[in-house]
């Protein structure tokens, strides 16, 4: 198996690969605003709406099949804690655009999930090969507590950009906050720069 590696994403940034007021984990702390929602296999579904060409909606069967790659990232969670060198397998965040076709005016995206979380992230921050819709943690299954089926990674961003039990995306042409941004967490949430709560 290959396994790309993307650790190196500090060096884009500027800083050390442990940033500032992290200290770094091999244990998984389980955060989420609520309880583990239930997943069902048989009516899951995934929905790419908004500014594009072609909304998209695929069944937990029609999503698992599509084009994967695994990648080797660091995971920085706003609570002061990282967790080094993650093998997730996942559908690269471009994949999906491209089989969309993002309009010209799409400028940011609004992820949702299953427990009615949601969080934002401008479009530029979303067209990295780095942003995977993860289905595996390590060579297994991406564990329910920790977004499992499936959730997004971002490994240049506080980890509370990426949602947990993702189950669609929604190409904005104006800004809207997601669920910690309109409670005063950062809306930029660049981990070098320690930027966890909204200046707001």
């Amino acid at each position: 198996m290959t396994i790309r590696d993307v650790t190196d994403v500090h060096e884009e940034f500027g800083g050390e690969r442990l940033p500032p007021g992290q200290s770094e984990t091999a244990e998984f702390p389980v955060l989420s605003k609520g309880d583990t929602p239930e997943f069902d296999p048989e009516t899951w579904t995934f929905t790419v709406t908004g500014a594009v060409e072609t909304e998209l909606r695929y069944s937990w069967a029609e999503f698992q099949e599509l084009p994967t790659e695994t990648q080797r990232q660091d995971f920085h969670c706003v609570t002061g804690w990282s967790r080094l060198d993650n093998d997730f397998r996942g559908v690269p965040f471009p994949t999906l655009a491209e089989r969309a076709g993002v309009d010209d005016a799409a400028a940011h995206v609004m992820f949702t999930s299953l427990d009615g979380y949601s969080t934002n992230l401008p479009l530029e921050d979303c067209m990295r090969d780095d942003v995977l819709f993860a289905l595996e943690l390590d060579g297994e299954a991406l564990p329910p507590d920790h977004g499992g089926p499936l959730r997004v990674v971002t490994p240049h961003k506080y980890a509370y950009k990426g949602a947990k039990w993702v189950t669609g995306v929604e190409f904005l042409t104006e800004q809207e906050r997601g669920y910690w941004e309109q409670r005063g967490y950062s809306n930029t949430a660049n981990p070098w720069n320690e930027e966890r709560r909204s200046s707001l």
